[in-house]
């Protein structure tokens, strides 16, 4: 019974205080110094006066099993309880100190300890300890006594011995749990300690989706912490797309039983992260239903660097050309846009040294200058001439940046190359656009702009004056509508050599519009009129060398030019200025005569403001509706009404009843014309309409004049028929006059236009015919009916035969054709007279009527 309660004690010591071993030698002792007590004090007597027990025992076991620390608190506790007990004396400590020094004996001689209790060795340790403890009482008790003990004896001992055997088996089942124990403590902590140190979170969760339990290093990636989550559900956790998949990942691994992956997104404190996890069915009877251990990693780094690595993989294989050296400048590795921007093979440069494509255009400080950026800044960029493996040099823009390792050392350099040879060649075009004429080569309005400001500085250095000439070629505008652009071309570029030819290299020639150039003179003269004259002497060369004619295959092409000059002598003026005064005293050279030249003077500027005032007056009448119609009437050779042409005419408020003659040069100028022919159109289709009301005029045809800029309009035709369409009139009483120079502008489209309106039964007539470039060809292919001869030709008659030899040309041509011709500004008899002899039977001129307004034309019919 007490050989029990030691046990117990000692398996509630073992239990509890295993983690303090600073007291477990002492509770051990107690524990056996209580249970030798109880012996003590439960003694078997057979007779009296011969007291016997199991201190020896428990004493002897105390001794051998947990040696002399704890064994001794168990011998002095025996000891304390013999003195309060009064039975305290030498040979009673000895019975006691007997056994326990022989149980001692045997736990500190070597290998004794380790000895298995199923062996016999143990048997004479066990026999000499009793017998110690026997001996000592036989010598003490009185010789009566003496052969009672001798007699018990066997029995007696053959108990303790069987007793000590029992109390030896406990204590090292005992320790042997205990290591056990131990042992496994050991392994969890070992444990603990593996997995605390992995990056992993390691749970264990059962089918039904419990955490049973959790072991992890990164509370914070976890939405409840550890001892919040054992217990909890996955839904109680997660969302519940996400509780689902891990749901759906344990039942997997349970229903295959093997080793299952899983990659998936969790909501964390530390927001959405990506995991990696690993999962094995757990077989314990510990749980009740079957489960699983998962090692879950954070792979969210892991995957960012992944791309991070794709993303530079892909940069460093992009069209910019990359460079990669170490510390020492020793080439590692380069990209196929390098090799294709150098022409070097990456096994060709590997290893050596980016001077390799030095082009040797930089100095030693350029280079000094970009490495200290490098080394005090990490980065330099700038533009750099290389050379490649062919040999060639080209720009390049180059970015070298340094990299450096944890320790804040360089480790690498990086290049990054751009070849900007096609930028520096497109930036030469663009400027050759910006400052050069795309067909000559010649300098253009803004380089001819600059040049004129650096005359305006070399004036104020040198005083030497400079010179603008403004030269217009004459008639090139013929030229190129009836020889075609190819061959305006080609006549440009014979204008632009003879010119280049006579000036000097210091003098600047510019084209500035179609068929114009200008002269920059600099730096000739310091004396004005002396100046003037070698001007006037240069431009009289230059008008005879212009007027030589222009051979394309076997025709002369004959031109002239008309030239404006300024003499550059006042700063103040801008060059658009100068340029500006140039360009008057050229048009005033044009009015005065072409082939001429003219020095700029500041009346031409009056000129020309009283033109702006003009067209400013002319846009003003046209809101106002101060432009109207006259008519002027048409007759036959039997001075029947036939028709009557629409004139524009201006109702000015201060000027009264302006013509043409006084405002359509500058209206043209001014690209108002369409909107006064639009008017003019609009007004006689609005007549027409009336006269269809009256008996006497109702079929009489109405011409109306049209010009260039109309008649090009690309809704030149659906405006026409829309006029028509609205006002009510009849197409077969109006008829277009046109003027030759207009056609040969665009023949193919003219020709369109007039057929398309000549199907709605509308007519045409060539105005002024005989004046420009008169030709059986055109006049075949156009859609005419009528041709009306130029009163040029008939104010000559009778007197000029010329004249009267053209017209008979004009009605001879016109007969072949089965064209009517009218003859326009007839004034007198003899006039009207002599047409009529040569088979011209319709006239319109003042012998027969002025241009009326509308109403007066009935007057005029009667």
């Amino acid at each position: 019974m007490l050989i029990m309660a030691l046990a117990w004690l000692l398996t509630v010591n073992g239990r509890y205080l295993h983690h303090h071993p600073q007291f477990g030698w002492l509770t051990t002792g107690v524990a056996f110094g209580a249970v030798t007590i109880a012996c003590m004090m439960l003694p078997f007597t057979p007779v009296e006066g011969l007291p016997l027990d199991a201190r020896s025992v428990v004493l002897f076991a105390a001794g051998i099993s947990v040696g002399l620390a704890s064994g001794g608190v168990a011998l002095m506790m025996a000891l304390v309880y013999l003195v309060f007990d009064g039975t305290f004396s030498a040979v009673v400590v000895l019975s006691m100190l007997l056994p326990f020094a022989v149980g001692l004996t045997a736990h500190y001689s070597k290998g004794l300890s380790h000895i298995p209790l199923k062996t016999w060795y143990l048997l004479p340790i066990i026999l000499l300890a009793h017998l110690l403890n026997l001996a000592v009482i036989y010598l003490t008790v009185d010789p009566q006594l003496q052969s009672v003990l001798v007699s018990f004896l066997p029995s007696f001992l053959i108990l303790r011995v069987l007793l000590t055997y029992l109390l030896l088996f406990i204590l090292n089942d005992i320790q042997l749990r205990q290591k056990e124990q131990q042992v496994l403590q050991d392994r969890k902590a070992k444990l603990i300690a593996i997995t605390s140190a992995l990056p992993d979170t390691m749970s264990v969760i059962d089918k039904n989706g419990y955490y049973i339990d959790l072991i992890s290093n990164h509370n914070e990636l976890i939405p409840n912490a550890v001892t919040r989550s054992v217990g909890k559900h996955l839904r109680d956790i997660y969302l519940p797309e996400q509780a689902e998949h891990l749901l759906d990942f344990i039942a997997k691994t349970i229903e295959q039983k093997k080793v299952t992956q899983s990659t998936y997104e969790l909501d964390t404190p530390q927001g959405r992260r990506t995991f990696e996890s690993v999962a094995q069915v757990v077989e314990s009877k510990e749980y009740e239903l079957p489960a699983v251990v998962i090692l879950s990693r954070d792979i969210t780094e892991r995957i960012k660097n992944e791309t991070d690595l794709r993303i530079a993989a892909v940069a460093f294989n992009s069209f910019q050309g990359l460079l990669v050296t170490d510390k020492n400048n020793n080439i590692l590795r380069v990209n196929e846009a390098f090799t294709k921007v150098t022409g070097y093979s990456e096994a060709e440069v590997l290893g050596k040294k980016p001077s390799i494509f030095s082009s040797g255009r930089h100095d030693r400080k350029f280079y000094q200058k970009m490495w200290y950026a490098i080394n005090n800044k990490g980065h330099w960029q700038g533009e750099i001439y290389d050379k490649r493996k062919s040999g060639q040099i080209y720009p390049q823009w180059l970015s070298i940046s340094a990299v450096t390792d944890n320790n804040d050392q360089v480790s690498h350099y990086i290049a990054a190359i751009n070849d900007i040879s096609e930028h520096r060649e497109s930036e030469k075009k663009i400027h050759n656009l910006a400052y050069y004429d795309s067909l000559t080569g010649l300098a253009n309005r803004s380089s001819l702009l600059n040049s004129i400001n650096n005359a305006k500085l070399a004036l104020v250095e040198s005083e030497l004056h400079s010179a603008l000439i403004f030269i217009d070629i004459d008639s090139f505008k013929n030229i190129n509508d009836m020889w075609g652009h190819a061959v305006g071309d080609e006549f440009l570029l014979n204008i632009t050599q003879q010119l280049s030819e006579v000036i000097s290299n210091k003098d600047t020639l510019a084209r500035i519009g179609s068929d114009q150039f200008v002269l920059l003179m600099s730096k000739h003269s310091n004396d004005e009129q002396d100046y003037r004259e070698q001007l006037e002497d240069f431009s009289e060369m230059l008008l005879t060398m212009l007027k030589q004619p222009y051979t394309h295959g076997s025709q002369s092409l004959h031109s002239s030019a008309s030239l404006g000059l300024t003499v550059i002598d006042d700063i103040s003026h801008s060059a658009e200025h100068l340029l500006h005064q140039a360009e008057l005293a050229m048009y005033n050279a044009k009015d005065t005569g072409r082939g001429g030249y003219c020095f700029y003077e500041p009346e031409m500027q009056d000129a020309i403001s009283e033109r702006l005032l003009l067209e400013e007056d002319i846009i003003r009448g046209i809101n106002n509706k101060e432009f109207g119609v006259y008519f002027q009437a048409q007759f036959n050779s039997r001075n029947h009404l036939v028709g009557a042409e629409a004139l524009v005419r201006w109702n000015h408020p201060q000027r009264g009843i302006l013509t043409p003659a006084a405002f359509i040069e500058v209206a043209q100028a001014a690209g108002v014309m369409n909107r006064i022919d639009k008017l003019v159109l609009l007004r006689a289709c609005e007549q027409m309409v009336c006269w269809a009301k009256d008996a006497l005029l109702k079929e009489i045809t109405v011409s109306v004049n049209i010009s260039s800029a109309q008649l090009y309009q690309t809704d030149f035709v659906a405006e026409v028929l829309e006029v028509l369409e609205s006002t009510g009139a009849n197409p077969n009483l109006l008829k277009i006059e046109l003027t030759e120079s207009m056609l040969v502008t665009d023949m193919q489209q003219a020709i369109i236009r007039m057929a398309s309106l000549k199907e709605h039964g509308i007519r045409f007539a060539i105005d002024d015919f005989g004046t420009g470039y008169s030709s059986l060809h055109y006049l075949q292919m156009l859609p005419l009916d009528q041709l009306k001869i130029d009163q040029s030709f008939v104010q000559r008659l009778p007197e000029d035969t010329n004249s009267l030899a053209i017209i008979r040309a004009i009605l001879a041509m016109a007969t072949s054709l089965e064209l009517e011709v009218i003859a326009e500004g007839v004034e007198t008899e003899a006039q009207r007279d002599m047409l009529l002899a040569n088979g011209c039977h319709l006239y319109q001129g003042y012998l027969f009527a002025k241009p009326v307004p509308a109403l007066a034309l009935n007057q005029v019919s009667n």
